[in-house]
């Protein structure tokens, strides 16, 4: 019994955020509150406080913020973190004898019930506090406690019980409560603080070999910087880069993935390695070191961050073939295991195996291509196939980078099975792709979003919607044609806060598929192209338009705050987002047929974004620089995808 916590009446249960009962840390913003619940009830019918403790894992003491009751024992408290990296919490409560005592003696008094005896257990209670105390609160406690003990009189019972209740005295015994016997939650919770960048962010992807304003010439670093202004106008503040190293030229792939490349065909750019170098080279036609800091430099500029693939894998000429041969598989005939995913056979790329057993330097010099990276300025990086990689060295690597560089952001590139995607998100990766490519009608991507953002996920997994990639042209791009461009492009940047697309293939409206594939005809990633970089489309100016909308309303540089309407149309999906702290809300309504117009009564969620139900409102709609004025939740709206697919409000009530 000596064990037991036999005085310890509370209990603290079901606390989030936590991911896997803590063995994972939640996910927040430098811009986002915490915000800790937990059910915490007792025994009886006494007065449960609780208060969150928390603190910067680099802080000695803990602050604390005392907890507000929700409902059915369910209990909350917010707190901002003031900076990035890792922040612990918990939290305590205890029953409060005082406040009970407190509700008691009110309750008894408004029944004019004698309370003599009342008052003197209260007095007691404030005499035993002051006892403990050596400061200037302690005279003040006694001389209350005398009040209290004077109730000769009615109008001293008054006074006696005015006091008891008042805020004064209640602040004072809350100050100096004795916690020796409260309930603490057995484990300090993690909750991993990134910066802004990490939730807000708008992606545009290019090959810089296909940057020359010429024909007929390799593009380089030189050619993106001149680039640079045109991109920062679309309003896109990333820009990925695909695979910048040497490509190998043993089984080097032709135009269209052909097996055999012909003289001058430029190989794919993840079929990573050759006598140039590796993983820490630059392609030669690309430029030097020198070429890609002034890159970066000029992309800050800018307002750009460069994001860099990382492709854990090889071509057969990378150095890594003969220096370190333990770290592939090797077949009976003497020849390395390329990559398959059957019946698809990529000969070009070696896929590093994670099972040898030279392990362990094989995870150094793999973390240390990051490093080398992250010391010459990259702070993003895109992961290629990192579910095709051991989650092990995941969580590793990733934790030792940003255990020194915490505002570096790790995007996983993992189109494959959910709990596979979850594991990687759980794991460190900051960014995850995500289904919303496959996702056409309104009902399912409505149940998606709910999946993303009210369930589980939302305190690990952060969704990056991209319309297409320059491994994916879906069908709806295929088939919809202009519509169906814009009315992608509106989704991903208003449901998500993190987008990207890649371009110019996008805003030029290039929809010519594969035979037989969800792919490009002719894709870029076989061959070099040449691109008008400034042709005007309107495709082009709604993402310039939509990518303003985005900066100027903090409502959609959120993903968690969404909240779906009913539509009395099933090609209509529309949905609100408010911030609170800015009083922005902002209503979306989308044709999801790019083919047909639709219209459909709408039930906006108007008290979840902030709308007075009761009084009238002006919605601004951002695109079409149009007003109405709306009442109450059911109003209106009829979309023609030819002429504008969707409309983005602003609520000015």
């Amino acid at each position: 019994m000596q064990n037991i916590p036999g005085r310890q009446r509370v209990v603290i249960e079901h606390l989030s955020p936590q991911v896997e009962n803590g063995q994972f840390p939640a996910k927040r913003a430098l811009s986002e509150s915490i915000e800790v619940q937990a059910d915490i009830y007792s025994d009886g019918h006494d007065i449960v406080k609780a208060i969150l403790l928390y603190k910067h894992v680099d802080d000695e003491k803990m602050q604390e913020i005392p907890m507000q009751f929700i409902i059915n024992d369910r209990w909350k408290a917010s707190f901002t973190p003031d900076r990035i990296g890792f922040f612990e919490f918990t939290i305590l409560g205890y029953v409060d004898h005082f406040a009970t005592w407190q509700y008691g003696i009110k309750k008894k008094y408004e029944a004019q019930q004698d309370i003599h005896v009342e008052l003197l257990i209260g007095a007691e209670m404030l005499e035993k506090t002051a006892s403990q105390l050596n400061d200037a609160d302690k005279d003040q406690l006694y001389a209350w406690a005398d009040t209290l003990r004077r109730h000769d009189h009615q109008d001293f019972i008054d006074q006696a019980v005015s006091l008891a209740l008042s805020d004064d005295v209640t602040g004072m015994m809350d100050k100096h409560y004795d916690r020796s016997d409260a309930s603490t939650y057995p484990e300090y919770l993690k909750v991993e603080v990134e910066r802004n960048k990490a939730i807000f962010s708008t992606w545009y992807e290019l090959f810089p070999r296909s940057a020359a304003s010429e024909p007929g010439r390799h593009g380089n670093f030189h050619d993106v910087v001149k680039l640079l202004p045109e991109i920062q106008a679309m309003g896109f503040d990333v820009i990925y880069l695909p695979p910048i190293h040497p490509i190998g030229r043993k089984f080097r792939k032709g135009l269209n993935n052909a097996l055999n490349a012909n003289h001058g065909d430029p190989g794919s750019p993840w079929a990573i390695g050759a006598e140039e170098g590796g993983h820490k080279a630059i392609h030669p036609e690309l430029g030097n070191m020198d070429d890609f800091q002034h890159l970066i430099h000029e992309a800050e500029n800018h307002g750009i961050e460069l994001a860099l693939d990382i492709a854990f894998q090889c071509s057969p000429d990378h150095p890594y073939v003969k220096e370190h041969p333990q770290w592939f598989k090797w077949r009976p005939d003497g020849t390395v295991q390329y990559a398959e995913n059957p019946p698809k056979k990529y000969q070009d790329i070696l896929p590093i195996n994670f099972e040898n057993d030279d392990w362990q330097n094989l995870w150094k010099e793999l973390k240390s291509v990051i490093q080398y990276w992250v010391d010459h300025g990259i702070k993003i990086f895109r992961v290629d196939n990192p579910h095709t990689k051991s989650f092990a060295f995941w969580q590793w690597a990733i934790g030792e980078i940003r255990a020194s560089h915490p505002e570096v952001i790790f995007l996983a590139e993992a189109f494959t099975r959910p709990r596979v995607m979850e594991r990687l998100a759980k794991i460190g990766f900051n960014q995850s792709y995500t289904y919303f490519t496959w996702r056409n009608d309104p009902w399912e991507m409505r149940e998606y979003l709910l999946e993303l953002t009210k369930g589980p996920m939302r305190d690990y997994f952060r969704p990056n919607f991209w319309p297409n990639t320059p491994d994916i042209l879906p069908p709806v791009l295929v088939h919809g044609g202009e519509a169906a461009f814009i009315m992608r492009l509106i989704l991903a940047a208003t449901l998500s806060s993190n987008y990207g697309l890649y371009g110019p293939v996008y805003e030029f409206g290039l929809n010519t598929p594969y035979p037989g594939k969800e792919e490009y005809l002719d894709s870029e990633k076989y061959e070099i192209k040449h691109w008008e970089w400034h042709k005007e489309t309107r495709t082009k100016e709604i993402i310039t338009r939509i990518n303003k909308i985005r900066k100027e309303n903090t409502a959609l540089q959120h993903t968690f705050n969404i909240h779906f309407a009913e539509s009395g149309n099933p090609n209509i999906l529309c949905f609100g987002k408010y911030d609170e702290k800015t009083n922005n809300k902002i209503i979306v309504a989308v044709n999801m047929d790019p083919y047909n117009r639709h219209g459909a009564s709408v039930r906006i969620p108007v008290e979840e974004i902030g709308i007075n139900p009761h009084a009238p409102y002006v919605v601004y709609d951002m695109l079409s620089y149009s007003r109405y004025t709306w009442h109450g939740d059911w109003n209106y709206v009829e979309l023609d995808p030819y002429q504008m697919p969707a409309h983005v409000f602003r609520v000015e009530q």
